[in-house]
């Protein structure tokens, strides 16, 4: 009689079926695997960053449309534009055969009327060190709006200039009204601007002309 044999290599196979992973298999796996997370991790990190210099900027624009609009479509309408010093109460505009530059602006928007004006001034503290602001009032007013906060302004706010951008020395008809505001910080997001930051400097500079010239 014949009798079946069986292969003694199959015990063998079978137990190397349950074999786990090799220590090489482990250390590619791993590396791979930690290569995969660093990757995830850097490109989540880029995003935050691109979208915190992204919300900057959007930040600085829209600090920069406040600041400028509506005193842009004052001056366009204005009947007729004054250069000086000033503050919530007072004013006093720029002598002639004087640099037309000053830290405080009136607008008279009736004509031939000087009893209705707006008044922009920058008004500092030096007790309060983030104190330093571009305010408004108007006539007959008792208070301020803020225009711009944050500013530290080096060069005049304001300036009458020629066509070329020379600063005049007396108050004619068909100037240009030069605004510079350098700030320091933006309010939103709050960011601090100077060495180190998102911003080493940054300044609005506009030129403002009236519409109206007689």
């Amino acid at each position: 009689m014949k009798t079946r044999s069986f292969s003694s290599n199959l015990p063998a196979a079978a137990c190397r079926r349950e074999w786990a992973f090799t220590m090489t298999e482990m250390m590619v796996s791993a590396t791979l695997f930690l290569l995969l997370v660093v990757g995830v991790l850097y490109g989540y990190m880029f995003g935050l960053n691109m979208y915190q210099i992204t919300r900057v900027k959007l930040g600085a624009s829209d600090d920069t449309r406040k600041a400028v609009i509506r005193l842009t479509d004052e001056i366009r309408s204005a009947w007729k534009v004054q250069i000086g010093t000033g503050d919530l109460s007072t004013f006093t505009e720029v002598a002639s055969n004087a640099l037309q530059q000053g830290n405080a602006l009136r607008i008279y928007m009736e004509t031939d009327s000087t009893n209705t004006w707006i008044r922009y001034w920058y008004q500092t503290n030096a007790a309060a060190a983030n104190y330093s602001k571009l305010l408004r009032t108007e006539d007959g007013f008792v208070s301020s709006l803020v225009i711009a906060n944050s500013i530290t302004n080096a060069v005049p706010i304001f300036t009458a200039e020629d066509p070329n951008g020379n600063i005049l020395n007396n108050n004619i008809n068909n100037q240009v009204i030069g605004l510079t505001l350098q700030f320091y910080q933006l309010e939103y997001p709050r960011v601090n601007i100077g060495a180190g930051n998102y911003y080493d400097f940054y300044q609005l500079h506009t030129r403002i002309t009236r519409r109206t010239l007689f």
